[in-house]
């Protein structure tokens, strides 16, 4: 119960945190080039995952090894880009409407873990998708009237990071989580570090002191994230990763004084349901077909 206890502490402490880099993010986003934002975040997202890879078993030798370089190269690419995107969406789209759209994000895996990981979805969750995605379309159209091409943003980035998703399930298939943290750093950091010069901006003194708590911030929720999921299963953080939604849109409101529509809360309600299910009958699903290999073994033995 004390591991469990301190799981839940550690996920409410990445959310908040994560929620604060956010508003950091769209501050910034609106003064600053997104992609210069990214690669001083970069600066130190990698050179955090290089501290806390040297002080695992095996050190940084074994965890740069990779079994999946090339997959493991375009994850990390695909990351680096959707944190520009994301700075992008919450510049011109706004707080709460983009993770209102990035909520979605658990429905998108689901549809792609069949042409790309060969699972299986039932009716179940075919019918939750098809809801949530019903509910994605409100959230589309915050104002319930004609569509507004800039909420392409938002959602382009789910996309992405479901795919980002896909590809870290089937690199850890053969790599070590560690493995996968330290690429998606690396590479990341790599990418950035090639294009950002060309989009160098100088910060106002004020605003270096966002940057580092940016920097900071940036950090300190993975460190938290990672903590958490040493106490819990990812069955049981995902579902909280939804406050994450009601934090977005309270900074929102409060601090950049953004409009939330009610066919923003009712597609957003529609879509956090509709992903937690996905997300605990693929748990479901998981936990039988480790039960069933279990008995067949026990059956052969």
């Amino acid at each position: 119960m004390q591991s469990k206890r301190n799981g839940y502490i550690f996920v409410f402490l990445a959310l908040v945190i994560f929620s604060i880099q956010d508003a950091i993010s769209k501050h910034l986003g609106t003064l600053y080039p997104p992609i210069f934002i990214t690669m001083i975040r970069y600066w130190a997202f990698a050179s955090f995952a290089i501290v806390v890879t040297c002080r695992t078993s095996g050190g940084f030798k074994a965890a740069i090894r990779t079994r999946k370089p090339k997959l493991q190269i375009v994850r990390g690419l695909l990351l680096a880009f959707q944190i520009v995107v994301v700075i992008t969406s919450f510049s011109l789209v706004g707080l709460a409407h983009s993770q209102a759209v990035f909520s979605s994000g658990p429905l998108f895996v689901a549809l792609l873990s069949m042409p790309f990981l060969g699972e299986r979805v039932g009716w179940r969750r075919w019918t939750a998708i098809v809801i949530g995605l019903l509910g994605v379309l409100l959230i589309l159209k915050p104002s319930g009237e004609g569509f507004d091409p800039v909420m392409l943003i938002p959602l382009g980035s789910a996309l992405m990071f479901a795919v980002y998703v896909i590809a870290t399930r089937l690199v850890s298939r053969d790599d070590s989580s560690m493995t996968s943290f330290l690429y998606t750093g690396l590479v990341g950091a790599a990418a950035m570090t090639l294009i950002g010069p060309f989009y160098w901006t100088t910060l106002a003194p004020t605003d270096w002191a966002w940057m580092l708590l940016l920097c900071a911030t940036g950090t300190s929720s993975h460190f938290f994230l990672i903590k958490a999921y040493e106490h819990l299963d990812a069955a049981e953080v995902q579902p909280l990763t939804y406050l994450q939604l009601v934090f977005a849109c309270m900074i929102g409101v409060s601090i950049f004084d953004e409009k939330v529509s009610l066919n923003m809360i009712g597609g957003s309600i529609i879509v956090v349901c509709a992903g937690i299910f996905t997300v605990w009958r693929e748990h479901v699903v998981s936990r039988r077909k480790v039960a069933a290999v279990t008995d067949n073994a026990n059956e052969s033995n």
